[in-house]
């Protein structure tokens, strides 16, 4: 990871996707969302962020059946 990169808190990242702190730590936890551990707390670099969004973003045509 370059230097560079900003990493986000948990609250930040919640906040950036409109969800609460709870689904964020559940994503880290099942391993959908990658996360770097600084003592009691974890914080998630912007790229990772992007790139799960990037993967969950629904196109034509990818809708499930029902």
């Amino acid at each position: 990871m370059a230097l560079e990169t900003r990493l986000l808190t948990v609250r930040e990242v919640a906040d950036a996707m409109r969800v609460s702190p709870m689904t964020v730590y559940r994503l880290i936890k099942s391993g959908d969302l990658e996360a770097i551990r600084v003592g009691r707390h974890f914080r998630i670099s912007e790229g990772q962020v992007q790139g799960y969004l990037d993967a969950q973003t629904v196109r034509g045509g990818s809708w499930p059946s029902d």
